[in-house]
């Protein structure tokens, strides 16, 4: 059994510390309140609690079991004098809040950190770099920035206030990125020029750079869009014309047109392999200043193109993108593997969706690559178009910023829908199962405390947004000045782009499957639970109309991913309420609005239900079917995908991708227990070195491969299938 350390590390449980402890407190009088027998049966009872919430426990939650059973042997005063060297300890911890975590990340054995972010691997110097400035800015935030009822309630668990390591800095959170206006009227990179360029390829290293630049100024993910490339790929087809006619008159030869087209379209194509794999090479292989690939999005949306020969065109890159995906990346064995990033996503629509449809082979592409790569992921023009309505009475579909988070609908001054060139101000997310739990089954009580969480969210967000008012754009240029967000003047301040619905700031929940359960013991997938379920989260919408109405500030609910959050949030529930079954019982809370992992229940009507939920989360939400290997059944895919188009805007396929250095097996690599920790071993040769195997798993909309905490890698080993 292991231990969680203040400063982060992982330790083996030793039962003579809690005697040892006690034994200290207890002999420090001169009449002793407990006998040995007694502090040996209270550290016996403590190694028995730990071992049975059936994870790493921390210190802290040692020491207040500890304080319990003083308690419950009458040791009253032996109590106290434990709290007070507790809090005069703590006293001495705050002088430094830092130094510890710093140096034990160094060392790499901070498992808090190592399991923080499954896209970061926390041995790289410049990924230790970044989450060295992270604790400073977290400790800064904490004691300076925020207000202390807000840390409290972070701590507690009540809410997560999101990316506290990048708050000390004026940065927001993701971008759609406008990379039409970028490489039509040019940009600026590390003070250099960049102007509109002459081929296809030349464009896609462009935006590869642009990718880079704009991920090293912002903290979440961002989207680009292959119709922005795809008037490139004329350009790059009347070049090659023009070098293909030089060499036949030099070589003064008749041609026939027919033949010269062949060749064009021939060498065109080669270029456009060329510079889709700039992109998917570039995105794998280049690290930011925050230590990992760009987290980014590449939309493949064919009805955004502005005539016939561009979505032709597109359709090109789109099939290269698919293939170039299918095919994968080589891992340092020269074994084929599948990459994070950059996350695919591709939109169904009347031209793509049946057998008889100009792109259906697209379609047929895209399931080949889902079943084998774990992308793309799928929107449905036709329920997006219901959805995203803007105050013209106009429909619309645009891709997410990263991996879910949406954009509300929004109209410039001309009347015209805009999209790129936004920006989300950042999250804080309530854990509605702490509501649920406090209210205790009353209904009134759980609309009040609802309440009180609610301008407790409202507060935190409104520190977000002020923390980014006055940020002049000198600050990010490649955002703010030079096209990405803006082209704002140097030393102007972006707060207009801040109201009035051009960026978004997010009210993210979680929970909300155990939440109601709590509530009244019904399931979302039971009539009375779906029912509350929708409740909850009009709600939840209600406020952030209130909220903008007030403060012309576009509140929007988002369904939060939680990646090392869940762990966090259910470790904070079980120590407030105990462990109850079918809420706190496990070492992780559900998604957003999603149906619990383990439930048993088919893919169809796991969309269907959750479309509804979806609806209600504009501000971002991804709904997943949990699917065995299909590689050798195809056909089944492209069922679920025609479901998708008819039934729900956002859906994804989860599938496995793994691979052992050790013995070459790429099945699916298991987890299992050992002392009460849950272990990556191999099924073949038994490997437990995760150094040495490639595992790939969608846990929040987008593919990890560095490993998870222990929260979300139990969430992983009880999802059950779908289909």
């Amino acid at each position: 059994m292991k231990i969680i350390k203040r400063n982060g590390s992982e330790e083996d449980f030793k039962i003579e510390k809690i005697i040892n402890a006690i034994k200290k407190a207890n002999n420090s009088s001169e009449n002793p309140f407990l006998t040995e027998e007694q502090i040996i049966d209270i550290a016996d009872y403590i190694e028995y609690r730990c071992n049975k919430i059936k994870r790493a426990v921390s210190v802290e939650e040692i020491q207040d079991m500890v304080e319990d059973q003083l308690m419950a042997k009458g040791a009253f005063e032996l109590a106290r004098r434990y709290v007070r060297y507790r809090y005069n300890r703590s006293l001495v911890r705050k002088a430094n809040t830092t130094d510890n975590r710093i140096l034990s990340l160094i060392e790499c054995n901070n498992e808090e950190v190592k399991q923080e972010n499954s896209n970061k691997n926390p041995t790289v110097n410049s990924v230790q770099r970044d989450y060295m400035a992270g604790e400073v800015s977290r400790d800064l935030t904490r004691r300076m920035l925020l207000p202390p009822d807000i840390v409290e309630a972070d701590k507690q668990g009540l809410i997560h206030f999101h990316d506290s390591d990048y708050f000390a800095q004026h940065m927001h959170n993701c971008d759609l990125v406008d990379l039409e206006d970028m490489l039509q009227n040019g940009t600026v990179i590390s003070d250099t020029l960049i102007e509109k360029p002459h081929s296809f390829s030349t464009a896609c290293n462009i935006a590869t750079q642009i990718i880079a630049q704009v991920a090293s100024n912002q903290y979440g993910g961002q989207s680009i869009s292959l119709t922005h490339l795809a008037p490139f790929v004329q350009i790059s087809r009347e070049k090659i014309r023009k070098e293909t006619l030089a060499e036949i008159e030099a070589l003064g030869c008749e041609v026939s047109e027919e033949k010269i087209n062949e060749i064009v379209e021939n060498r065109l194509r080669k270029e456009v392999n060329k510079g889709v794999q700039t992109i998917q090479y570039q995105v794998v292989t280049l690290l930011t200043t925050n230590g990992q690939a760009p987290f980014v999005t590449v939309f493949m949306y064919l009805n955004e193109a502005k005539n016939e020969q561009e979505k032709k065109d597109l359709a090109l890159i789109i099939e290269e993108t698919l293939k170039q995906r299918y095919r994968g990346v080589k891992n340092e064995d020269g074994v084929w593997i599948t990459p994070a990033f950059p996350k695919l996503i591709y939109v169904l629509e009347e031209d793509n969706i049946t057998e008889d449809s100009k792109y259906w082979y697209l379609t047929e592409l895209a399931a080949k690559c889902t079943a084998k790569r774990m992308v793309p992921d799928y929107i449905s023009e036709k329920v997006m178009l219901q959805n995203k309505i803007d105050k013209n009475g106009n429909g619309n579909c645009y891709t997410c910023m990263g991996c879910r988070s949406f954009l509300t609908p929004y109209v410039d001054e001309n009347g015209k829908p805009k999209y790129y060139g936004r920006f989300n101000q950042g999250v804080v997310t309530v854990n509605l199962v702490d509501i649920g739990l406090s209210a205790n089954r009353d209904m009134e009580k759980f609309w009040k405390i609802f309440d009180e969480r609610m301008e407790l969210c409202h507060r935190a967000l409104q520190c977000r947004h002020e923390r980014l008012t006055g940020t002049l754009s000198d600050a990010a240029p490649i955002l703010w000045q030079y096209g990405a967000l803006a082209r704002l003047k140097k030393g102007e301040t972006i707060d207009k782009l801040l109201h009035g619905g051009y960026s978004t700031i997010s009210l993210g929940y979680a929970g909300l499957w155990e939440c109601v359960y709590s509530l009244i013991g019904k399931k979302l997938t039971e009539t009375e639970g779906k029912e509350l379920g929708l409740e909850i989260m009009q709600k939840l919408n209600d406020y952030c109309a209130k909220w903008k109405k007030e403060e012309n500030i576009d509140y929007s609910i988002y369904g939060t991913p939680l990646e090392s959050t869940t762990y966090k949030f259910a470790k904070c529930l079980q120590k407030r309420f105990g462990i109850i079954k079918g809420v706190t019982d496990k070492n992780y809370i559900t998604n957003s609005y999603h149906v619990h992992v383990s439930e048993k229940i088919n893919a169809f009507d796991k969309l269907k239900l959750e479309s509804e939920f979806q609806a209600l989360s504009p501000g971002g939400a991804i709904s997943y079917v949990e699917v065995p290997n299909m590689q050798d059944n195809i056909p089944a895919v492209l069922q679920v995908i025609k479901f998708i188009y008819d039934n729900i805007m956002y859906a994804e396929l989860n599938t496995k991708s793994d691979y052992c250095q050790e013995c070459g097996y790429d099945g699916e690599i298991g987890i299992v227990e050992e002392d009460g920790k849950l272990i990556w071993e191999c099924p073949k040769c038994h490997n437990r070195d995760q150094d040495k195997m490639n595992v790939a798993r969608r846990t929040c909309g987008y593919i990890g491969t560095q490993f998870w905490n222990q929260g979300r890698t139990q969430e992983i080993k009880e999802r059950v299938l779908h289909l």
